[in-house]
This record gives structure tokens, sequence and C-alpha cells, in this order.
């Protein structure tokens, strides 16, 4: 699915399922939870921490899908079209880091 139809299909979900999208600011602070559950798990899949329990379910990319979730909710609030979004950041980062990365010396093999 496209970026674009995403948008529609959560803002469909939201308003049959959700009933209404939470007030943007309990949107944003959500948002912050679901990040740190990935964080947490970033840290106990790839880094040293460990599972408090070994059986512990966890699912990076279902985390992840609820970041991109609440993501897309806070866009349709606020009448951004992620698409165009994506799109004028990628220009600006390829202006802006075209010469920066090509220079990094850390970053060559």
């Amino acid at each position: 699915m496209t970026i674009k139809e995403a948008q529609e299909i959560v803002d469909q979900w939201i308003n049959t399922t959700g009933i209404r999208y939470y007030n943007e600011l309990t949107n944003t602070a959500i948002l912050m939870e679901e990040v740190g559950e990935v964080a947490r798990l970033m840290a106990r899949i790839y880094g040293e921490q460990s599972f408090k329990n070994p059986d512990e379910a966890h699912s990076l990319g279902d985390e992840m899908a609820d970041v991109l979730f609440v993501l897309i909710c806070l866009a349709n609030q606020t009448g951004i079209d992620l698409t165009d979004a994506l799109h004028q950041n990628l220009d600006k980062k390829t202006k802006r880091d075209k010469e920066r990365h090509a220079n990094n010396e850390k970053l060559k093999k």
C-alpha cells in the first residue's frame, strides 16, 4: 500500500472502529509511549539487556507498526500529506548531506 492509502485506511478505521481521533496531545503522548516500546525491544534484541521472562512475546514489527499507526493519525489530524512531506524531506537531506556523507571518513569501509 502507498503512504496515501495508509493514511486513508487509518482514517477510515479511526472513524469507524476507533469512533474518533484522540486529541493531538494525547496522540503525541501515545506516540512517545510506542517509540519507547520499540526502544525497549531494540535494547533487548540487539543490545545488552535481557528479557525478564524468556518466554516474553516480542514482535518488533508489531511495535514499529504501532508507531507508524499513531504517526499517521497525527498526520491526518494536522493535515499533513506524508507522501509530500517525505519527498520534501528526502530532497532536503539530499541537498544538505550529499557531500557531508561522502566525505565522512567514519562511513568509509
